[in-house]
């Protein structure tokens, strides 16, 4: 791949530029959120090549949103249901395929290159949540892995705010309990 065009616009502007025709904005935004759009598929689907397959899925689907798109997120906030969706039909399509009904968990991956991630990362993120629902496995990755605020992830996960309280609140308390247990001696 070409190495990242250096751009200092911010994505509102980019996404300003795509709108009036300058289709190099629109480069500019895939190589500032391709990383992390592949990061956030490989939670998702566990495998690599699923990933760059949601990349793909996802910005043809944002392409697609111009001329007319009206940012009114962070663009990380606009495309986590996108690639959450496309993660998910891959992953049900693989399955199929393979019959293989052992999948990774949402939390499978979290490594800020999915080239530099090791399956002992993985393995102890799995293991260290392992009792949490998806749901709160998944707002805990939003919130300190991706970096999104609580009404970013209200709007990601379309739900209420209060909700994404309440799902961040129990998923806290719960990996702290079972911390706890992991380090206390019978």
């Amino acid at each position: 791949m070409s190495p990242a065009p250096i751009d200092i616009r911010s994505d509102q502007q980019l996404v300003d530029a795509i709108n009036t025709g300058d289709s190099n904005a629109f480069e500019v935004l895939y190589f500032r959120h391709r990383d992390w759009t592949v990061r956030l598929a490989l939670r998702f689907t566990g495998h690599h090549d699923d990933a760059l397959d949601v990349l793909q899925e996802t910005f043809a689907y944002l392409a697609r949103k111009f001329p007319g798109f009206v940012l009114t997120a962070a663009l990380t906030t606009f495309l986590y249901p996108a690639v959450k969706n496309f993660s998910i039909a891959v992953r049900r399509k693989r399955r199929r395929a393979t019959g293989n009904e052992d999948l990774l968990p949402l939390i499978a991956a979290s490594a800020t290159s999915p080239a530099t991630q090791s399956a002992l990362d993985r393995d102890d993120w799995q293991i260290r949540f392992s009792g949490l629902s998806p749901e709160h496995q998944e707002v805990l990755m939003l919130r300190f892995v991706d970096g999104l605020t609580l009404p970013e992830i209200a709007t990601a996960l379309d739900l209420p705010p209060g909700t994404v309280k309440s799902r961040l609140h129990y998923a806290i308390q719960k990996a702290k309990q079972l911390q706890h247990e992991d380090t206390d001696p019978l």
